[in-house]
């Protein structure tokens, strides 16, 4: 029963991990109907540059965390104006397939720079935040990432449901002409929403890379894992993201725990394909019914 609880708890709080780290993919769903596949590779960059100024330039924590907040959201910004705006308009394949030329950019530039080796952070997170209850141990970097995560998404949640960008946002991914027609400024939708999917992946990079230390290619994988998160949720969904991430942090624990490590690895995919093949639209999704 321990071992049970220890599992429930590893897997909760690893699923809210899973999840913070999809809300930046569904935000740009939500505005473009883009499908981000560079998703793992701005996770990286954030954690690399938070891994910058923290260890190699001995900044304080808080610091090196707001410039690296800073820093992500004026990416996101950057990338949409040089790369995205220029195919507004365009094929929706062609916008995807952007984004896969920019995942491979952006890991290349990654391993030049940093190499493929594991990078650590130095220890910030005080020991006090950890829990104990009973005999199972959360420790701090869990508690810190639930507290972040919970926060984050109650944040996301209002945005969209009560800003005027938000609302925004939501109504550029129904239909562009009609909320250009509204007078939507398009353009300025699409930068905020990369701007803060990039924040995002920044956020989920820096607690990944406490937990399993800063490594491209480790870290870049983590943006496959948000495809199997966000169709279970649903691609279009803040409250599917949450609990996406949370079925699938389970899965992944109690698999590891009961059945086999290697399975693992490999049990987010299976339930993708499970889903695609009975549920494409995820469990909250919403439904498109076309007529001829």
């Amino acid at each position: 029963m321990e071992f049970f609880l220890q599992l429930l708890v590893n897997g909760i709080s690893l699923g809210f991990l899973y999840a913070l780290s999809a809300l930046g993919f569904v935000m740009i769903f939500k505005s473009s109907s883009v499908l981000n596949f560079a998703h793992g590779e701005l996770l990286a960059i954030g954690a690399f540059l938070f891994l910058v100024l923290s260890a190699w330039a001995k900044l304080p924590i808080v610091l090196a965390f707001a410039l690296t907040l800073v820093g992500s959201f004026a990416l996101g910004f950057i990338v949409e104006r040089l790369f995205l705006r220029p195919l507004i308009g365009e094929a929706l394949i062609e916008v995807i397939m952007l984004t896969v030329g920019l995942a491979a950019m952006f890991k290349g530039l990654l391993l030049f720079v940093f190499g493929g080796d594991i990078h650590d952070y130095p220890e910030f997170l005080p020991e006090g935040l950890s829990l104990q209850l009973g005999t199972i141990q959360v420790p701090s970097v869990y508690v810190a990432a639930l507290i972040i995560g919970i926060v984050f998404l109650i944040l996301f949640g209002f945005f969209f449901k009560y800003s005027s960008q938000g609302i925004y946002m939501r109504s550029v991914a129904d239909n562009q002409p009609a909320a250009l027609s509204l007078g939507v400024h398009v353009r300025r939708v699409f930068a905020l929403s990369w701007a803060i999917a990039a924040l995002v992946c920044a956020m989920s990079g820096i607690v990944l890379g406490i937990i399993n230390g800063v490594n491209v290619h480790n870290l870049s994988g983590i943006g496959l894992k948000v495809f199997p998160v966000v169709i279970l949720g649903g691609l279009d969904s803040i409250g599917g993201a949450i609990l996406g991430g949370i079925i699938i942090g389970l899965l992944e624990t109690f698999t590891g725990g009961y059945i086999s490590t290697s399975l693992r690895e490999i049990i987010p995919y299976i339930v993708l394909v499970f889903i695609l093949m009975v549920r494409p639209y995820g469990l909250f999704g919403l439904v498109e019914i076309e007529r001829v």
